[in-house]
């Protein structure tokens, strides 16, 4: 199985609602324990995912509930910083952030999948609690194209960045 959207034949989910939920998922030949220390290494998710060009950790402390990361992205011709703050770390299994300046949120799941746990399955969703911020509603018409259009490509972007860490994990 291959990372895609959660749309049949992998191709990329119809435009909706900026605010639905996004997701991209895979099967991953390699164990939990492999899978979740290349997710955690903040510094390599730069290289996973298409719209991230580096995550900085705001807080002394690592990894863990309460840290703060400013992401820094691209599109194209637009860069633009976000607040990200880790909200649940669950090790092996959870690692999800809320980014503030979008009020979307980032969550990471693995589960043993295959027998005896030596595959993972990988989950990546970002749900919009409540709803898109003000400042995302207006960025992302100004420099993004449209609010649809960037949540479209946010979730093949999602579905690049989990094929990238289910090869990474698998070679």
């Amino acid at each position: 199985m291959t990372a895609s959207p959660s749309s049949p034949a992998g191709e990329p989910g119809p435009s909706g609602a900026p605010d639905r939920e996004l997701r991209a998922e895979a099967v991953v030949a390699a164990p939990p324990a492999r899978v979740w220390a290349l997710l955690t290494d903040v510094a390599q998710m730069p290289a996973r995912s298409p719209e991230l060009l580096r995550m900085v950790p705001l807080k002394r402390g690592g990894l863990r509930v309460g840290q703060w990361y400013l992401g820094l992205n691209r599109r194209g011709p637009a860069v633009w910083p976000t607040r990200n703050v880790v909200d649940e770390l669950v090790p092996g299994r959870v690692l999800a952030w809320t980014t503030t300046s979008s009020g979307a949120r980032w969550i990471w799941e693995l589960s043993p999948a295959g027998p005896e746990g030596r595959a993972t399955r990988v989950v990546h969703r970002r749900p919009v609690p409540r709803r898109l911020t003000v400042v995302s509603r207006v960025f992302a018409p100004l420099a993004l194209g449209g609010s649809a259009g960037h949540a479209d490509e946010l979730e093949q972007g999602m579905a690049q960045t989990v094929e990238r860490l289910k090869v990474a994990a698998e070679g």
